[in-house]
């Protein structure tokens, strides 16, 4: 079926805060919707309302026909305990639910409730539509296609950050939604996953609403963008893709400075001609009170013919700026602002792997033979499983090969966002948990630490676990900045920071001269920051490329 989803006027957000207001939209069959913005903008809120899960503030949602299937596909960072793969998909396809509707009616039918007939007919057809009928006849051979050895009835809880990934890929791959809400859908996906999902979008049918990070995802499937700007209060609908969206904000927003910075000019010429009148005027009578201090009948006449031609041009200033048409000064948004404290410089060479050997149940990596150099700058890419992770343990000495020799060299400061952001103790207070790491810093420069990477109060005194992915990233980046590195760590730095955030990670890099290791599936990371080499796994092999400049060209 093809639908239309239509969103009027629409206001959103939490309690009492607004987010968003008068945002209108139209997803018609084929439309790809990219919407992006700061982190706290509502770009999830808004998925929730137009799913249907959460009322908005003000506006309506409809659909066109109205028993149109949307699918909404929120981020899932922790999986159910006892849920099987085959279990997940059916929950994120929508089968589950169809499925416990047409046995709830089925029910209803047999004991002859009122209207149980329409009500039947209705949760049957939707079953139907869902896909529900063969969902587990062809679960096999899509987890087949995607590489992944778990089966249908392996537990979610057991499978590795990247195998719950292409089993979401998966669920998404099986749907038959009419129009589809996806929340983040490239988090932990490779190349080849991202490749599948790019697939999947750009043949859709039916309409899409996405949010994503990822810019090079965004340039290849959106039609159109939807921007949540925070900080001006605004919503603006920009019609082509991700990178003539990136233009004509530009574009919009040089043209806004301009407008005001004119106005502004404008109106301190005429305050400050209207103050000269007005001292001229005062100046006046009191050079023919000066001139003629015994002649009252004089003065008068001067006094009252300044005052009078004076006071004529001011009004004359006053209402040309009352006339004047106010332009609001666009407001500066928060960004965050960091760099990468550097430590002094380490041995000229910082880890060596010679012949190493390291196994994990059936899956061996090796031998590798790696030497990183001070200052060197090394992207690794590879599909997830092929031992990136276990690769950086190697090097970084928390893993002991099974064969061969890893060694590091001397005063190697090392600064990690690991992919699991665990470098806090999860059970503390964000501000303790700093606190435990950077113990010659007071409690009052940490919390201003973490407040310049936009931590606050109501952030500080939570747990670790407790915060969102993308604010545990950015406690991540503030002990960079705290903490003097010559070597940075990078896994999957971009996975759950915002599009701002990434600039400013990569500008961040930009300045930095120490080693950098970074993986990432990050495209458009890759083009953009400095490498010298990239180390490309696969199979349990490393194979080495050598190359001055972002790696966007060298994709395997």
């Amino acid at each position: 079926m093809t639908a239309t989803l239509v969103a009027k006027e629409l206001s959103g957000g939490h309690g009492h805060r607004t987010l968003f207001s008068k945002l209108s939209l139209t997803v018609a069959p084929g439309d790809v919707v990219g919407v992006v913005g700061a982190n706290g903008a509502g770009k999830s809120t808004l998925l929730r309302i137009l799913a249907g899960a959460d009322r908005p503030q003000g506006g309506t949602v409809s659909l066109a026909p109205s028993d149109a299937f949307v699918g909404w596909l929120p981020q899932e960072h922790e999986r159910t305990p006892g849920e099987t793969v085959a279990a997940y998909i059916a929950r994120r396809t929508g089968c589950a639910q169809a499925t416990s509707d047409m046995e709830e009616s089925a029910e209803g039918l047999a004991s002859g409730a009122p209207g149980a007939d329409d009500a039947y007919s209705f949760a049957f057809d939707r079953w139907m539509a869902s896909g529900a009928a063969d969902l587990e006849d062809r679960i096999p051979a899509v987890l087949a296609e995607l590489g992944l050895d778990a089966g249908p009835e392996a537990p979610m809880t057991g499978l590795s950050g990247g195998q719950a990934a292409r089993v979401a890929l998966a669920a998404l791959l099986l749907s038959r939604f009419d129009v589809v809400l996806l929340d983040e859908p490239t988090n932990d996906l490779d190349l080849d996953g991202l490749a599948r999902l790019e697939s999947f979008v750009q043949g859709l049918r039916g309409g899409a609403v996405l949010v994503s990070h990822d810019r090079e995802f965004l340039a290849r499937c959106v039609t159109k963008v939807l921007e949540l700007d925070l900080a001006q209060n605004s919503v603006a609908v920009y019609d082509g893709g991700y990178d003539s969206f990136l233009e004509e904000r530009a574009v919009a927003k040089r043209h806004a400075r301009e407008r005001y910075e004119e106005f502004a000019n404008t109106k301190a010429d005429l305050v400050a001609r209207a103050r000269t009148q007005r001292e001229w005027s005062s100046q006046g009578v009191r050079n023919a009170m000066r001139k003629n201090p015994d002649n009252d009948k004089i003065r008068r006449a001067a006094s009252t013919e300044s005052s009078e031609k004076q006071a004529q041009k001011v009004r004359q200033m006053e209402s040309r700026i009352a006339r004047l048409e106010e332009v609001e000064e666009p407001r500066k948004e928060w960004q965050l602002q960091f760099s990468i404290g550097q430590a002094p410089r380490s041995s000229s060479v910082v880890a060596t792997l010679r012949d190493v050997v390291a196994r994990q149940g059936d899956f061996t990596l090796g031998p590798v033979n790696l030497q990183l150099n001070a200052g060197e700058r090394i992207g690794i890419t590879g599909p997830n499983g092929a031992g990136k992770s276990t690769l950086l343990r190697l090097l970084l000495g928390t893993q002991t090969p099974d064969a061969g020799e890893a060694s590091m060299g001397v005063s190697v400061a090392i600064g990690e966002v690991d992919q699991a952001r665990g470098l806090l103790a999860g059970h503390l207070p964000l501000a303790d948990a700093v606190e435990a790491v950077l113990i010659d810093w007071s409690s009052a420069d940490v919390r201003t630490l973490l407040a310049k990477f936009g931590l606050k109060a109501d952030h500080t005194s939570r747990t670790v676990d407790s915060l969102s992915p993308g604010e545990r990233t950015r406690a991540a980046l503030a002990l960079l900045q705290a903490r003097g590195v010559n070597l940075l760590v990078l896994d999957e730095p971009t996975n759950h920071l915002d599009l701002p955030a990434i600039e400013q990670l990569e500008e961040a890099l930009d300045s930095y001269d120490g080693a950098v290791l970074l993986v990432t599936h990050d495209r458009r990371l890759l083009e953009n920051v400095r490498l010298d080499s990239r180390w490309h796994l696969e199979d349990g092999t490393v194979t080495e490329l050598h190359h001055t400049s972002g790696m966007g060209n060298h994709q395997p």
